[in-house]
């Protein structure tokens, strides 16, 4: 699916620009899928406010939208992915995604005068707000698109109350040729000690499942050996846990992911295909 990376600095309109761009295109007849950094935060148990002081917690959430960007793909429809993106080497790292996929890509930039941004965050519910600290601090980081550059191309600015140019975003993602892949955008392969983790803690974690469910137990599991994570099993059989297993392990192999996160990916992969 072409990619639209919506990016800004807070309380700039990110969220809203999104919603009315999945409107356009479903209008036009496209499916869209809406890729939320705010719901990832939430669905981690984070508080944005220590989320956004944590750079662990930070960098686990931009793998999973990565991945759920990267597994959403195809040369069909459209990806939105609405989230801050204030770092150019992450929005460097999508556009290598999106090439390697022999997709289109666009950024769209919602730009805002800073003290009109910490207004609206003002009026927003509490906890939805930021504080002044980390307001600031997310300034202090945002590191603006560039049109020059050509993971940020081709680069689209509004400012709030100005009307999106949807018919050119429409235009660039499905009347033109995406980029094609070179060498520095193909994904490396796993190599077999990488193989052989991601069989064995997909395996262990399928199997604890598996067995949870043949003991007649619903609700919320938690992973052994991985108290962190859990999983509610309530609708889904054994048989489809397996067939997701052999689907992640086929969407890793073009995918190779970091081996530390197999388990948050896995799981987070898990919980998506069931919703």
């Amino acid at each position: 699916m072409p990619l639209i990376v919506v990016t800004g600095v807070p309380c700039s309109g990110k969220t809203t620009r999104s919603t009315e761009l999945k409107q356009f295109f479903e209008s036009h007849g496209k499916e869209v899928h809406v890729v939320s950094e705010f719901d990832q935060i939430i669905k981690a148990n984070f508080e944005k406010n220590a989320f956004f002081s944590d750079a662990a917690a930070e960098k686990h959430i931009r793998s999973l939208l990565k991945s759920e960007v990267l597994k959403l793909i195809t040369q069909k429809n459209v990806v939105i992915l609405d989230a801050l993106n204030y770092i150019k080497g992450y929005r460097y790292e999508l556009y290598c995604g999106s090439k390697a996929n022999k997709n289109t890509q666009c950024t769209v930039h919602t730009e805002i005068n800073r003290d009109e941004a910490w207004k609206f965050n003002e009026k927003r519910p509490e906890l939805e707000r930021y504080i002044r600290d980390t307001f600031d601090a997310l300034l202090m980081r945002y590191e603006d698109p560039d049109g020059k550059n050509r993971w940020d191309s081709p680069l689209f600015v509004v400012f709030p109350g100005q009307e999106l140019d949807k018919s050119a975003i429409m235009s660039c993602l499905f009347d033109s040729e995406p980029v094609v892949p070179n060498m520095s955008t193909q994904n490396p392969p796993l190599n077999s000690t990488n193989l052989y983790d991601l069989d064995q803690v997909t395996k262990k974690i399928t199997d604890g499942l598996v067995k949870s469910k043949n003991m007649g137990v619903q609700g919320a599991v938690k992973i052994e050996d991985f108290p962190h994570l859990s999983i509610d099993i309530s609708n889904v059989t054994v048989q489809k846990l397996m067939i997701l297993r052999r689907q992640y392990l086929s969407y890793c192999k073009l995918h190779p992911p970091d081996t530390k996160q197999i388990p948050q990916l896995f799981i987070q992969y898990l919980i998506t295909s069931l919703q």
